[in-house]
């Protein structure tokens, strides 16, 4: 028994790992977060497999009886629409029972979106904080409020239709001068990363129409007086100087 949690390309199919498909070729069954997006990549893949759906709408109704299966010796592989389940999609329930249960989870490596964002943002990525979508209404504002003090890089989540309101937020809360970058339609054919202050990305985004899931990457708090900034290329260990 055992549930293993396989990332999927975030748009690229050409990025699934020989790992993944040798693990997806040979479990039990596929639970995904949509039947139908996974199907798409498991005919891609020319991999027949009985395909369940898990989705935050039925994780809780479902978790108990997928434990029930994996106690009888069934593996099961735990697949989102894309990237790596249970960042910022369904996974961390059946994770946590099956700990709960000694039934052995295995997360196999591979692509997540946060990462190529982050990784060519052009911020530093030595020390970040990743939010990923932030609340919708309830409690957004203590949340941003938190981040105001925040030195590390911020990464967040963002759907199409938020983003500028987003942005308009960040803006707003960290100054309009304050630099950050959005990334959009990742490892697809018409990838974008837009880098520059909030305001420049307001302007920009307010002319376009935005179309795909967002990463949006914020530089954080300048050090406040008193405190070491970073030093990346004369750093020396403690242990060098021995």
């Amino acid at each position: 028994m055992k549930l293993f949690l396989v990332p999927t390309p975030i748009g690229n199919l050409d990025d699934i790992t020989l790992r993944a498909i040798k693990t997806l070729q040979s479990v039990d069954a596929i639970l995904a977060e949509d039947t139908r997006t996974s199907g798409v990549l498991l005919r891609h893949l020319s991999i027949s497999k009985p395909l369940h759906s898990y989705h935050i709408f039925n994780e809780h109704q479902t978790v108990q009886r997928l434990v029930g299966q994996l106690k009888e010796g069934k593996t099961l592989a735990l697949v989102s629409d894309a990237g790596t389940p249970g960042i910022s999609d369904p996974g961390f329930l059946l994770v946590r029972e099956c700990i709960k249960n000694d039934i052995p989870v295995e997360c196999l490596p591979g692509p997540t979106a946060f990462v190529p964002a982050l990784v060519n943002s052009g911020l530093p990525n030595d020390r970040f904080t990743f939010e990923g979508f932030l609340p919708h209404k309830k409690g957004r504002q203590t949340r941003l409020a938190e981040l105001a003090g925040e030195e590390r890089t911020m990464v967040f989540y963002e759907s199409p239709h938020r983003l500028l309101k987003t942005l308009q937020q960040f803006a707003d809360l960290f100054g309009h001068d304050r630099q950050a970058s959005v990334s959009r339609e990742l490892t697809k054919l018409f990838e974008e990363n837009k880098r520059g202050p909030l305001s420049e990305l307001i302007a920009y985004f307010a002319q376009k129409t935005i179309k795909g899931e967002l990463v949006i990457c914020v530089q954080g708090k300048e050090p406040s007086r008193g405190k070491a900034k970073r030093v990346y290329d004369n750093d020396v260990d403690d242990d060098e100087d021995e």
